[in-house]
């Protein structure tokens, strides 16, 4: 099955961390969404994205790429990282793509991230030394079972 994992990492690479993991473990395609416009998702039986949480929310310019290249009735599945360890809240921007967009999802995998955003870098950051080794090979286990 050709897959593609569109992701979004920004700050400590925290999801990339997961996406590369996968990509080494499994033929995947990765394109990142800050500099992958117009790459074409068409040819693609599944499409993941992957993204660390910001305000809330799954990052603008993945959700930019999805409702701009996101074929419709493709299947997805989600990939993300937060200070949080519950990552179920955040699903709501993106499900409002894929949902617009009639994708059938696969299921999510979440797990927490090293954050020194705001007032947090003040103390050293939370959520230190994540994701871990098992967080990522946990990644890396969700990809299988899809």
């Amino acid at each position: 099955m050709k897959t593609a994992i569109v992701y979004f990492s920004k700050h400590h690479g925290n999801t990339k961390k997961l996406v590369d993991a996968i990509a080494a473990a499994h033929e995947v395609t990765l394109i990142n969404a800050a500099d992958g416009a117009g790459a074409s998702l068409k040819e693609f039986d599944r499409i993941g994205l992957a993204s660390g949480i910001y305000a809330g929310s799954f990052g603008k310019p993945l959700i930019a790429f999805a409702e701009r290249e996101l074929p419709a009735g493709k299947p997805v599945f989600f990939i993300s990282t937060s200070a949080s360890p519950s990552g179920k809240a955040y699903l709501k921007s993106i499900r409002r793509v894929t949902e617009s967009k009639s994708c059938k999802e696969l299921g999510a995998y979440h797990c927490t991230g090293f954050n020194t955003f705001g007032p947090f870098k003040l103390v050293g950051g939370t959520a230190k030394g994540h994701p871990t080794e098992e967080e990522i090979q946990a990644a890396v286990k969700f990809y299988e079972n899809l």
